[in-house]
């Protein structure tokens, strides 16, 4: 079989869709400073408003509460920054609640916060990766200043009933946040369902470029800002507007919500088949994350008696691109904590691979994966000292 190019690493970073990018050319032209008064910062300042309408009606919010930021870690950050900041009255409370599998731009948050005096609390998950509701709930009370639980895991995207855990959040009077950046355009969001005050995404996880990304701002909701120095935002983030990058989130925003049923369907279809592939010419993996409540495109295996970034380095010289988990961790030589906090061994952890499917994955890719998996897992199995 001929080598391709199959790229199975959508959750670290997707592709430009080509209606994103037709948008970014058209827009080259558009470098007045949207800050600006005159002729070219106002048609500047147009299309960032249009883009923002779109963002907001991605996740069925108002305008006014969509505030560009650069990232989703820096959305994140910007959240956290309420628990100790001077301008926000938070009643004296001083505990803040998440879940043992978020992201780093919040997981590796927790030793800062407890040294400006915050409580953090870790609630445990289960062996799919979903929050223990009784431990939840016992980590509630009227302390807690700030709660933030992830709706979809990077890693083995497993979905949390955060709509729930906002209900028992609000009955002690806290705030509620949310990490939405794997979500967005993969499954239905509205903000007004879930409860949540603040919610983070990320362009570049929905065919927009790097470097964008928004919080959504409960109205009413206190805030303060985390960039600070500037007028931007209503004064909730300063630094020069990115034109280009909020432009092409707007398109990307826009396209998801018309496209993300079908492109759900159709990802689900492929990742079992993928799955299917694999248990049955493969043998000794175990899946990880839920069966049901998980991302449609999303599929973490661990190979007993193989190393994942082996795997991972195998399969590259084949063509294909995928994941040993977030790619916020690269560089570690730790195990994942997603999947050892939900009771994976360190071996088996050692040895997971993330396949996560996007829009333009085929099933010609899938076909090449199943083909060129089974003689890399046997070569590493004979390596193994395992």
């Amino acid at each position: 079989m001929k080598k391709r190019l199959v790229y199975l690493d959508n959750n670290a970073t997707t592709p430009l869709d080509p209606e994103v990018k037709r948008v970014i050319q058209e827009s080259l032209d558009l470098y007045g400073n949207a800050s600006s008064m005159h002729t070219p910062g106002r048609n500047a300042h147009k299309k960032m408003e249009d883009a923002r309408s779109s963002v907001a009606r991605l996740i069925h919010a108002s305008e006014s509460e969509i505030v560009f930021t650069g990232c989703g870690s820096e959305s994140n950050n910007a959240v956290l920054n309420l628990l100790f900041s001077p301008e926000v009255d938070l009643g004296g409370r001083k505990r803040f609640v998440t879940s043992a599998i978020e992201h780093p731009s919040i997981y590796e948050l927790k030793e800062m916060l407890e040294r400006r005096g915050i409580e953090v609390t870790l609630v445990p998950v289960d062996e799919t990766g979903k929050v223990r509701m009784d431990a939840y709930a016992q980590a509630l009370d009227s302390d807690v200043a700030l709660v933030s639980i992830m709706l979809a895991n990077n890693e083995t995207g497993t979905i949390q009933d955060v709509g729930a855990m906002t209900a028992l959040a609000k009955k002690y009077g806290a705030l509620v946040h949310t990490d939405a950046v794997q979500a967005a355009g993969k499954i239905g969001i509205d903000v007004r369902s879930l409860g949540v005050d603040y919610l983070s995404l990320s362009a570049h996880k929905i065919y927009a470029p790097k470097g964008i990304g928004a919080l959504y701002v409960r109205s009413g909701s206190p805030f303060t800002p985390f960039l600070r120095g500037g007028h931007q935002e209503d004064g909730r983030r300063a630094g020069t507007y990115d034109n280009l990058g909020i432009m092409a989130f707007g398109k990307a925003a826009e396209l998801a919500l018309e496209h993300w049923e079908e492109d759900a369907q159709r990802m689900r279809r492929l990742r079992d088949m993928l799955d299917l592939g694999i248990r049955e010419k493969v043998g000794d993996i175990h899946c990880n994350g839920h069966p049901e409540d998980r991302l449609p495109g999303t599929l973490n295996v661990s190979f007993y008696g193989a190393e994942g970034e082996s795997i991972l380095l195998y399969l590259d010289m084949e063509g294909i691109a995928v994941s040993t988990g977030s790619a916020c961790a690269t560089g570690s030589l730790e195990p994942s904590y997603v999947l050892v906090n939900a009771g994976l061994s360190s071996d088996l952890a050692h040895g997971s691979i993330r396949f996560s499917l996007g829009r333009f994955t085929t099933e010609e890719d899938i076909a090449y994966v199943t083909a060129h998996i089974p003689p890399v897992i046997e070569r590493l199995r004979r390596m193994s000292t395992v």
